[in-house]
């Protein structure tokens, strides 16, 4: 052997293993060991085994099969490393004769250094269609060969191996897998395996490129081309997995994957050819170019979409608001007048068309993904018609009215994360009932739920003091279990005698609840305190005398309520609440009253076109049935149905109108009908 043996075994194996390696397409099968092996083709000599790499090279097919060898003769693994030192051998003798080859010192000799390139795999050049057959790992005390070594069979001093070893995959049927190679003239084209069936098909998705081979998971170094792989990734940077950590390298692979991979390695033989100089053969060359020629098509592309993203990345980390933080709003215009006699009076309707607006900014910050931050700046301008200029009773109340002299304010601030199986919710300002716990109505949404007040959810139970405090759900399966704390927004941050987060108004709420696709029902007591001058235990719904019992009076409560929907498809939906109340007057006195309030929810969704809903709510608002001061005589009843028309994903119209029957309890008032346009704009 000369020094023109060890260029060519070494170089020119390695760089058509880097294409063989990056293009999964070109391994189609994996064949397993064998119990019994083929004896080894007859010995050849140094010179003709040169003859041989320099035909294949030249991209002569070779036609030979692998010659299987026997499971118990020494191997000798030729590594890619240059020094002679680290290139296993079957045993003493065959290393010193490699030892005492002369280096070929002609100018045509390829040279090799300390950083050659590893032959990446074992499969044939492009040109070269071959039956593969494993061959039993030797016994030795050397580290078995892998894909990126040439193994090489000595069963006597004179004798090397005629073909390339292809280790197996234990899972492979015991069958021989013949791969046929196309190629162009003078250079291998798309390498299409017999049996592409014989790959899982997977999906391709985005890479990201890789340093070490340990960053790939599902690469272990028993695999067969583990050595290939780690040289590829951390010798010359050529291969890349994909974001989960994988390489997936029984998959097929793209085109465009593929030229990916091809253009990192030219790019790094490339700088080794003009760091090291006369590194490969004008003819190695001549292949390389004509590699990239055949995938220009695809390099020129793959390279404008990276450009394209770089600039648009670019873009977004300039112009972003923040990293963890996102902005959802939501607009409401509303249209409304009410019709009827004002509560108490038998004058003529004293309200007019008017237009009043609510504006949401939603600052939904995450620190893990899972947890959320929520700050809500809010504006608002929508009538109360419970005031005397209007109606003159609560039973008229739109579900979003408010007035804020149209400057935004803090609206809501708290913080909901995760813990095990458990949600925590905290905060100081706008955290209310209906958000720690399940309200089990489809109507809770104030911009595109029901349009009264009362048709929104529950009074009895979802509805007191509330703005500050701290609640936990813990999700058992089909079961929920909630318990939460609230007290008053003005009385939390109150340092005064009587107010303060335990000594002010405040709502303490506990829940049990099933919930099924087809079925949904929940069991709620909720503890109300509200403290003298700041009354008002049903949360501005029903009688007057439903809010206040004992008039101005400290009153505390223990409200009840059970919560039912039926949902026998996604397209309809019946159910209700009732709501049960016990109130106590607090300061030196024992008087207590019966509330009751109960309701029937229907929804139609989808209904005309996907999106849009079909409402109606009939009920009766909060009425005190029992009292030791004084009672509500007759029963008034809520009829409310609404429409909402969704125009696109962020604009939905909503038509809707409700009647107050015998308003606040007393069937000597005139209905009242309250009429309403919506149109919210979410963004």
């Amino acid at each position: 052997m000369n020094r023109t043996f060890w260029n060519l075994l070494l170089v020119s194996p390695a760089i058509l293993g880097i294409s063989s390696v990056v293009s999964a397409a070109a391994i189609a099968a994996e064949a397993p060991a064998t119990a019994e092996a083929n004896q080894l083709a007859t010995a050849q000599s140094s010179e003709s085994k040169i003859a041989e790499i320099v035909a294949e090279i030249g991209g002569e097919p070779v036609v030979e099969p692998v010659a299987a060898a026997p499971a118990t003769p020494e191997k000798l693994a030729l590594n890619n490393s240059a020094e002679a030192a680290q290139t296993p051998v079957a045993n003493s003798a065959d290393a010193e004769k490699l030892a005492k080859i002369e280096p070929d010192a002609s100018a045509a000799a390829v040279q090799t250094t300390g950083s050659d390139i590893e032959s990446a795999a074992p499969s044939a050049p492009a040109s070269t269609a071959a039956a593969t057959e494993p061959l039993a790992a030797a016994d030795t005390a050397e580290p078995d060969p892998q894909a990126s070594d040439l193994a090489v069979q000595s069963s006597s001093e004179t004798e090397v191996a005629e073909k390339i070893e292809v280790p197996a995959v234990a899972s492979t049927p015991a069958t021989k897998v013949e791969i046929a190679q196309t190629s162009p003239a003078g250079m291998g084209g798309p390498i299409v395996p017999v049996a592409p069936q014989a790959l899982p098909a997977q999906q391709s998705g985005a890479m990201s490129q890789v340093t070490s081979v340990s960053q790939l998971s599902d690469v272990r170094p028993t695999d067969w081309a583990f050595q290939a792989l780690q040289s590829l990734v951390e010798r010359y940077g050529c291969i890349v997995g994909y974001p989960d950590g994988t390489y997936r390298g029984n998959r097929a692979l793209t085109r465009y994957e593929f030229a990916a991979g091809v253009n990192a390695c030219l790019d790094k033989v490339t700088e080794l050819i003009g760091s090291t100089g006369n590194l490969v053969t004008r003819d190695d060359l001549a292949i390389l170019q004509r590699l990239q020629e055949e995938f220009a098509a695809e390099l020129a592309t793959l390279r404008g979409r990276v450009d394209g993203l770089e600039a648009r990345t670019a873009e977004l980390e300039a112009n972003q608001f923040s990293t963890t933080t996102k902005l959802a709003g939501e607009a409401i215009f509303a249209v409304s007048d009410t019709f009827g006699d004002a509560i108490g009076t038998h004058e003529d309707d004293r309200t007019v068309t008017n237009l009043g607006y609510r504006v949401r900014l939603n600052f939904n910050t995450s620190f893990t993904g899972r947890d959320l931050l929520r700050t809500r700046l809010q504006a608002l301008n929508v009538p109360n018609y419970s005031a005397t200029t209007a109606t003159g009773t609560n039973m008229a109340r739109l579900a979003f009215d408010g007035n804020d002299n149209s400057q935004f304010t803090l609206d809501e601030l708290y913080y909901r994360f995760p813990i095990g199986g458990a949600t925590f919710f905290v905060g100081p300002k706008g955290l209310d009932l209906d958000e720690i716990a399940d309200v089990v109505t489809p109507f809770n949404s104030t911009g595109t739920g029901a349009i009264s007040r009362f048709g929104v959810r529950n009074p009895a139970v979802f509805r007191g003091s509330q703005g500050a405090g701290a609640s936990v759900t813990f999700n058992l399966g089909t079961f929920r279990a909630t318990a939460g704390y609230l007290a008053g927004d003005s009385d939390a941050p109150n340092p005064a005698d009587g107010r303060g987060v335990f000594d002010g108004s405040f709502s303490a709420l506990g829940q049990i609840g099933f919930f099924s696709k087809p079925f949904d029902l929940a069991f709620t007591y909720t503890r109300k305190y509200d403290r003298a001058g700041a009354v008002g235990i049903m949360g501005g719904t029903g009688s007057s005398l439903a809010n206040r019992p004992f008039g101005q009076s400290a009153t505390a409560a223990d409200n009840f309520g059970v919560q039912v929907n039926f949902k026998p498809s996604s397209r309809f939906q019946i159910g209700g609440w009732y709501g049960y109340t016990k109130a106590e007057q607090l300061r030196n006195s024992n008087n207590d009253a019966t509330i009751q309030n109960g309701a029937i929810t229907l929804a139609l969704a989808d209904f005309g076109r996907q999106g849009n809903l079909l409402g109606f709510v009939f009920g009766v608002p909060p009425k005190v049935t029992e009292s030791d001061v004084a009672r509500n005589r007759n029963t008034s009843y809520h009829l409310e149905g609404f429409y909402r028309f969704q125009v696109n994903d962020f604009i939905s119209v909503t038509p809707g109108v409700y009647v107050i029957m015998n308003p606040e309890h007393n069937n000597r008032n005139d209905d009242i009908w309250v009429g309403l346009l919506r149109t919210t704009f979410s963004f």
